[in-house]
Parts: structure tokens; sequence; C-alpha cells
């Protein structure tokens, strides 16, 4: 039974991505990337961090390099054309003041009509939510009117950089209400993003392999849609 309305991008021109950590935007999300940047969308993703507390018996002055890197070829298999990586610390984010004023510059910068971003809900999908994941979440609903509001952090509007209004937030495995039609080119895009984190999957023993999990999602949202494929996102008009 068809419950998802279809997402109609015509009026987004430019979308930021703002996750915490290198791999959220691939489970699932990177195949819409796909689909917009063949349309000729303009997509950046921002990362809080480099992931470097993400693999248990690796020193995180190893694996932050490395999983940035693997971040930036997935960013390459979906046509993303800028990559940000904070230095905040991998799994400390907090929903603070700070955080909000780092994203909102972001935001300032890159004028996005559309953000992404991962569910803030303390359960999701596949159970509870990591800390890093709720507190960026929080933040960049926050840091989306922050941006909009020239009395807040007015110390970064010089230079050209004005006050910003986003006009949508979409929200990844957050209580769907539209889904965002992808073609089957742009799921083998997707699924071959998330490939591209190699070292950290492997480090990963019982995840399923990158072609069931994006199909998985995908083809689910699809039937909630009734098209083939497509991502289910919560679409907030902000206002």
């Amino acid at each position: 039974m068809t419950t998802l309305a279809l997402f109609d991008p015509a009026d987004i021109q430019r979308v930021l991505c703002i996750v915490a950590h290198p791999d959220d935007m691939e489970y699932g999300a990177s195949a819409a990337v796909a689909e917009w940047t063949a349309r000729g969308i303009e997509v950046s993703y921002l990362l809080l961090t480099a992931g470097e507390a993400g693999i248990r018996d690796r020193s995180p002055v190893e694996v932050g390099p490395m999983r940035s890197e693997e971040q930036r070829e997935a960013c390459e298999i979906v046509g993303v054309s800028r990559l940000t990586i904070l230095d905040m610390p991998d799994g400390l984010i907090e929903h603070s003041i700070e955080t909000r004023r780092r994203i909102a510059h972001e935001i300032r910068e890159a004028r996005p009509d559309a953000i992404f971003t991962m569910t803030w809900d303390l359960e999701a999908g596949w159970g509870l939510n990591h800390a890093d994941h709720r507190a960026t979440g929080l933040a960049v609903v926050d840091a989306i009117r922050d941006a909009d509001n020239p009395w807040l952090f007015p110390e970064q509007l010089t230079s050209g950089l004005t006050a910003w209004k986003t006009t949508w937030l979409l929200a990844t495995a957050h209580r769907p209400d539209h889904a965002i039609e992808v073609s089957e080119e742009s799921l083998e895009r997707g699924i071959a993003s998330l490939a591209a984190h190699r070292e950290y999957l492997a480090a990963l023993t019982d995840h399923p392999t990158p072609h069931d999990l994006v199909t998985g999602v995908l083809t689910a949202g699809g039937e909630q849609a009734g098209v083939p494929y497509a991502l289910p996102v919560h679409a907030y008009r902000m206002g």
C-alpha cells in the first residue's frame, strides 16, 4: 500500500548534508544524493567528526585519516562537490551553543535550499540511536534557525557572509512522511558509496553487505511510495 508521498526537488538547487561520522550518509541517503547530483543539484557534505573512535582495536590517530579518505571516495562516487570534516571529538558531540555556531557558519557559507541529517530520536529503526547522531540532529534543527537570524552569531556576518534561510530539513530514519525516488543507477551508486568504507566495514564482522543493506532500505521505501526504489524521509518545511 502506498503511504508516502514523493518529495519534489524541483525548487532545490543546493543541498547540505550534515551528519556526525563518515558513513552516516551511506545507509541509503547517498543514493538520493546520487539521484540529485545527476540532475544538476549541487550537494555538499559536512561531517562533525572524522569517526576516529569508530574501530575498537585501532588507534584514533590512524583511524581518523583513514575514514576521512574513505568518505572522500564515497563522495566522489555520488557526485558530491564539497566535503568538510570538522574536528569535533568522535563519540562526544554535544548539543551545545558551540556546535550550533559551527553548523550555522557552514549553512551560511553553503546557502542550501535543503539540509539532510539523521534522526535525533533515542530509538531508531536499528535500536538505540548513537549519542552523536542524537546531538547532531538536534543541533542541526537549531542551527538552521540560527543561520537565518542575523542577531545570532553576528561575528560570522563579514566578508559577504549573510544570514541564510534553508527551506527544507530532510531527516532520514525519522518517522517518514515522504520518499525521494531514486533510479536503479542511483541505487547502485549508493551501494558503491557504502562499499567505499572498506576498512571500517571490515571491522564490523556482523554488518550486512552494502548491497543487501542499501537495497533493503530503498526497496522498502519504494514499496511505501509506489515506486521501485525510494529513500524514506521526514520533510520539514522550515518556517
